[in-house]
């Protein structure tokens, strides 16, 4: 691949909802640029971004993928995204270092929870974009309902600038209404089409298009707007102009159609997103921080400038290492050089450079600016990382993942694998911002969190795969504390005589509860020698060894107050040792009497719906022991704000998609123990007895 200068460069991402055609799309772009020689296809597993097992078993992709290809001067970096909500944290990072999107929308299925999800990140991150209404030659395929269902969600900027020529089996090509020409495609493959005039039975409704175009077109400059309203007509130059600032303003979307499975109408696409979508240095400024002061400054998208380059993604190999791809915003990447990591404060080594496409490595000497390259096997740089010239150090904004919405405990198959399995887990924290472990002493258990059930069960089959150890997932146990509700005194006496010097320690206790949350509190009321002071340290143990273990089910005893007021010893016989005893037996005694109960973390949960959604979220909340705390709203959503057991949390993630057609989220952060109502309790308790009955 020739050296591109920055203004020929356009970075691309792919998106929508999951089965709309995006990877067919990749394929199609690839195949009609010459990049490939024959069209892939995701159902024979043989495409070129789709490459991961996983991906070619479950036909959906689930990393980003890049894929340059060269078109007419330019050069396209193509970013395949995932559709599926589990891997958002992917599309999340592509658009990150996209210039400009296409955004794909099924013609059968129209516009889906997935598309409105993709199209408030492309907003989030200015993004100008194209929609490709992709499908056109499946059954029920249907323009005019996806188009209306666009402006309907997007705004009447979303404006078509070609309509179909017939559809499903009789789809033959597409009507150019910048050119008012039609493309028809002469033989299967979609690399041959002929340019015709418009077929007399479609001039009246691309008249009507076209309308709707110029007016969009001419709202997007002062100067079209007035030669329009004045009644002149406006050059094809001039409307091509006016739609390219339009574009860069994100005030029009231009829609297009095709079928990327069959290849047809990829050239017109090709050229609309060559000459409407911007390259890097049409953005132009970056913004970023000077290192470690942290003050704003601009970098200018220039290959002559100091370098400065961002990590957006990780890929971690078993075989191959550590693969980071980054996108470089000033200066030129060079291989078999040092760069600075600012966050990290190291030098990195850099060696061979790379572009990829796919799986496939292309070396290259340098990547100028506004260009995506990758490097392997760097020490210390993760996702998010800035690379940069050590005497102009910079880092950019940190890329933002949402928390992980579920988790489960993990415990390998084969004892002797938690090393292999903590390793493995290890890597894919590297790859996946949106993958969580963590190690809950209390429970003893490890927990991987992730963004989807869909999304885990993948981890662990790659981890079956790439490390080669197998391991089962479980609900995570719940942390559950005791305390009490009233006060209790109990005397212990130990007292032990065999042989040689014996064993004796006694002591007077009372607990009584204290304020949730506010923790345990030993207090000291002996008088007159009673317990000597020396073992007085030795009783405080003796209770809070036994906290740890509790007394109702096993659980950690909190928010109480011990008083040791009384006892007794034994000039030879007492010791530290029998002290301890009598503090833990007595406390034990004391509890048991003082109205024991079980108490469970309860959760802040924040859920945000569209309002048709309310009653039913409300409704389930209420069946998960729910409190409602209060509602919001934003924008065109509703937030509602509850209290919920952490126990009624745990697949909630699944459940409120399928409420809501995916179009629900929530947050949740721990809030504050409650007791735990008395026939949920009981079921507790019981299975904690069984289960130290079997160990």
């Amino acid at each position: 691949m020739k050296k591109y200068a920055t203004g020929q460069i356009r970075n691309i991402a792919l998106i929508s909802h999951g089965g709309a055609g995006k990877t067919s799309l990749a394929e199609a772009i690839l195949y009609t640029t010459g990049t490939t020689n024959r069209l892939g296809n995701t159902g024979a597993g043989n495409t070129t971004t789709d490459f991961d097992p996983e991906e070619i078993k479950r036909q959906i992709t689930i990393n980003a993928s890049l894929a340059p290809c060269e078109w007419k001067g330019a050069k396209i970096n193509l970013i395949d995204t995932p559709g599926y909500f589990d891997f958002i944290g992917d599309v999340i990072s592509s658009l990150r270092v996209a210039d400009g999107a296409i955004v794909t929308a099924c013609a059968v299925s129209g516009v889906e929870v997935g598309t409105e999800k993709v199209w408030s990140y492309a907003e989030e991150n200015h993004l100008p974009r194209l929609v490709f209404i992709n499908k056109m030659d499946r059954e029920n395929a249907n323009f005019q309902g996806v188009l209306a269902q666009l402006q309907e969600f997007f705004g009447l900027g979303t404006v078509p600038v070609q309509m179909p020529m017939g559809s499903e089996d009789d789809f033959q090509g597409v009507v150019d209404l910048v050119r008012m020409k039609a493309c028809v495609y002469q033989e299967e493959g979609g690399l041959k089409f002929a340019e015709e005039e418009v077929p007399a039975d479609l001039q009246e409704q691309a008249r009507e298009y076209r309308e709707k175009l110029i007016e969009a077109v001419a709202e997007s400059d002062d100067e079209l707007l007035m030669k329009y309203l004045e009644g002149e007509a406006l050059t094809d130059e001039e409307v091509t102009e006016g739609l390219r600032k339009g574009v860069l303003q994100r005030k029009i979307f231009p829609v297009l159609c095709g079928s990327a499975a069959k290849n047809l109408a990829m050239q017109p696409l090709l050229d609309f997103a060559v000459s409407c979508l911007p390259s890097p240095a049409d953005v132009g400024i970056v913004k970023a921080a000077r290192a470690p002061q942290g003050e704003e400054v601009e970098l200018k998208v220039d290959s002559q400038g100091p370098l400065a380059a961002l990590v957006f993604k990780t890929l971690a190999d078993p075989y191959v290492g550590k693969v980071s791809y980054y996108k470089v915003y000033s200066g030129t990447f060079k291989g078999d050089t040092q760069v600075y990591n600012p966050i990290r404060e190291v030098n990195e080594r850099i060696g061979q450079i790379f572009l990829m496409r796919g799986k496939n490595q292309i070396n290259v000497d340098e990547v100028a600016a506004g260009d995506i390259g990758a490097v392997a096997k760097l020490g210390d740089t993760a996702t998010g990382d800035s690379l940069c010239d050590k005497n102009n150090p910079v880092t950019f904004s940190p890329l933002e993942f949402p928390d992980p919405v579920i988790s489960f405990a993990v415990e390998p198959k084969s004892k002797g694998d938690e090393e292999k399995v903590g390793g493995g887990l290890a890597r894919f924290t590297e790859e996946d911002p949106t993958f969580r472990v963590k190690r809950n002493t209390e429970t003893k258990q490890t927990l991987i969190s992730g963004m989807g059930d869909m999304h885990l069960d993948i981890i662990v089959s790659r981890l079956a795969k790439k490390f080669g150890v197998d391991v089962n997932l479980s609900t995570p146990r719940v942390p559950y504390r005791e305390t009490i509700r009233s006060s209790a005194k109990a005397e212990y006496k130990h007292k032990k005589q065999s042989g040689g010097r014996g064993q004796y320690g006694h002591v007077y206790v009372e607990v009584s509860p204290k304020a949730r949350g506010e923790g345990f509190e030993f207090e000291d009321k002996i008088f007159g020698g009673a317990v000597p002071r020396q073992y007085i340290p030795a009783v405080e143990k003796g209770v809070r060894e036994t906290i740890d273990n509790g007394v109702v089910a096993g659980y950690p005893v909190e928010d109480l107050k011990l008083t040791l007021y009384d006892g007794s010893f034994h000039t030879v016989d007492s010791s530290e040792m029998a002290f301890k005893i009598a503090g833990s037996g007595a406390f034990k005694k004391a509890v048991e009497q003082a109205s024991p109960v079980l108490l469970e973390p309860v959760m802040d949960v924040e859920v945000t719906v569209p309002e048709a959604f309310m009653g039913d979220i409300m409704g389930d909340l209420n069946s998960r022991r729910g409190r409602i705390q209060g509602m919001d709203s934003a924008q065109s959503l509703q937030v509602i704000r509850a209290q919920v057991p952490m126990v009624e949390m745990f697949k909630y993630a699944i459940d409120l998609r399928s409420m809501t057609q995916g179009r629900g989220f929530f947050t949740m952060e721990f809030s504050h123990y409650d007791e735990v109502p008395a026939n949920i309790a009981e079921k507790v308790v019981e299975a904690a007895r069984k289960e130290k009955e079997e160990e």
